[in-house]
């Protein structure tokens, strides 16, 4: 506490009067770093503006490959024993994690339900989806290996969407 005292320039009463003890302090910092509000919020609007499902699946691709806050997401920030999670890091990135499971499932349960996409499971489905785009976060942020955003947007949206086109439109 000294130490953050000293780089935050206050007094030890100060931080106290703001938070009981150390642990209050380190879950307001993880939830405030780790929060990605601003993230599943320009998902949204990019999935809102496209015209069609095509589109919808395109702009999510793109907006997630190119804006996906990969800086704030410093693993050893949050990291208490080997790999797991600090429980208040977990909760919170979970939260928005599901917001974003939420926002892609919706846009295939649409396809699904117009029978513009195959009959699936939406869930497993975005998880594919999701699991391709997160090979590619996790090659850039751990690895440092660069790719345009775009033109992988586009590689694995289009080959989504070929996976998941009804029968008649293949």
């Amino acid at each position: 506490m000294r130490d953050i005292c000293r780089e935050a320039r206050v007094t030890a009463p100060t931080i106290y009067y703001y938070f009981k003890n150390k642990e209050v302090l380190f879950d307001a910092v993880v939830r405030d770093t780790i929060g990605m509000e601003e993230f599943t919020r320009l998902l949204n609007v990019q999935c809102k503006r496209a015209k069609d499902l095509d589109s919808r699946i395109h702009a999510f691709a793109k907006t997630y490959l190119s804006s996906f806050p990969n800086r704030q997401i410093n693993t050893g920030l949050y990291l208490r024993r080997s790999t797991k999670l600090d429980p208040v890091g977990a909760r919170t990135l979970l939260r928005e994690l599901t917001r974003i499971d939420e926002m892609l499932i919706r846009i295939i349960r649409e396809g699904v339900k117009t029978k513009e996409f195959r009959s699936t499971n939406p869930r497993m489905a975005a998880e594919c989806l999701l699991g391709m785009m997160n090979r590619f976060i996790f090659q850039r942020i751990h690895f440092h290996r660069n790719y345009r955003a775009e033109e992988a947007a586009a590689y694995l949206s289009d080959f989504f969407l070929k996976a998941m086109k009804a029968e008649r439109e293949k």
